[in-house]
């Protein structure tokens, strides 16, 4: 099986889990409107605890740790994600992710307008240089604009550090690794919702990746 093909296949199948997944809570109207650009949320994951949600078990570990927020999965074909508690909009969101260890063959990035466990947008790049934006809805997996996930020299692969940035303006999805974009999609299924980060294993367990310097500005 090529290398796309078993990419694919894992996001059709795998099991998802997150923590601090509570009930959306409705957007308040907020006066006046946030200029582009304003940031609207920031968190450097320096204060603990913080609102984000924290897990720990054979399976996987989140956990504040080293200056950010750490996903450690600990199972094969597993994704793990944990949301920061807010409720937006129209949001750019922007994050730096650290392969802390494990495999290149991993995914790790954004969640946006996050309704609950098994409703949401997800924006992944890989660290062998793969990248894709997905959504679950109610609770089936989806890639938005592709049939599978693909490659991109855009991508550094095995690079340390990676700035991670989500566009979710209206029904357009766009996905940007270090200033470069990616890919743009449209899809409609969510207008609102919760903000945060994931990663994710496939054949190999052991997927490390360390979040920081997590921002939501107005696009």
């Amino acid at each position: 099986m090529g290398k796309r093909s078993a990419l694919i296949g894992c996001m059709a199948w795998m099991v998802w889990f997150c923590a601090g997944c509570g009930p959306l809570i409705a957007a308040e109207t907020s006066t006046p409107t946030p200029q582009s650009g304003e940031v609207l949320f920031e968190d450097d994951f320096s204060e603990t605890p913080g609102s984000w949600g924290t897990w720990n078990d054979d399976g996987a570990v989140i956990t504040y740790e080293g200056g950010g927020l750490r996903i450690l999965v600990n199972e094969a074909h597993y994704d793990f994600w944990s949301v920061a508690g807010k409720t937006f909009s129209d949001v750019q969101v922007e994050v730096d992710a650290t392969r802390v260890g494990g495999p290149t063959d991993n995914d790790f990035g954004v969640v946006c307008r996050y309704q609950d466990s098994e409703n949401f947008y997800i924006f992944i790049v890989s660290s062998d240089g793969y990248y894709g934006i997905a959504k679950l809805k109610d609770n089936q997996h989806s890639l938005i604009g592709m049939d599978q996930l693909q490659y991109s020299s855009l991508i550094a692969t095995e690079q340390p550090v990676y700035r991670i940035r989500a566009d979710c303006a209206g029904q357009t999805l766009r996905l940007f690794v270090d200033g470069e974009l990616l890919m743009e999609a449209q899809d409609s299924d969510f207008s609102a919702g919760d903000v945060g980060v994931l990663a994710g294993s496939y054949d190999t367990p052991g997927v490390d990746i360390l979040f920081d310097n997590f921002v939501v500005k107005q696009p």
